[in-house]
């Protein structure tokens, strides 16, 4: 795999938000989240046409856009909950083909940032 730059996570209280970037370009690209003892999470994704989807538990408190002048993926995290607590992820695919995969099998990811939120 191919690593992507990724910043933005830290450490906030409950109700906080924080905003993940990662310098990314592809058909399909997207989120994903591992907590401690936990299966990766899929959180957000989107693709080329600007189609977006999110897991139940973010719906309505996370958004996901992309810049395509930068070549920049966010994820803007508000109502942050202590549940939201992992390491988060970026990645996309560039092959259209291959967005069917999950997330995590994407080329492209990158090495992870942690996201804290405490209550």
């Amino acid at each position: 795999q191919v690593h992507l730059a990724e910043s933005g996570g830290g450490s906030v209280q409950a109700g906080g938000f924080l905003r993940l970037s990662c310098a990314a370009s592809g058909y399909c690209m997207g989120c994903f989240r591992q907590a401690p003892g936990k299966e990766c999470e899929w959180v957000a994704r989107i693709d080329s046409d600007g189609n977006r989807r999110y897991t139940d538990s973010v719906k309505g408190r996370f958004t996901i856009s992309q810049d395509n002048a930068k070549n920049t993926l966010y994820l803007q995290m508000d109502s942050l909950k202590p549940e939201d607590t992992a390491m988060y992820y970026c990645a996309a695919e560039r092959i259209r083909g291959n967005c069917y995969r999950p997330l995590d099998k994407f080329a492209y990811r990158g090495r992870g940032t942690q996201v804290t939120v405490s209550s």
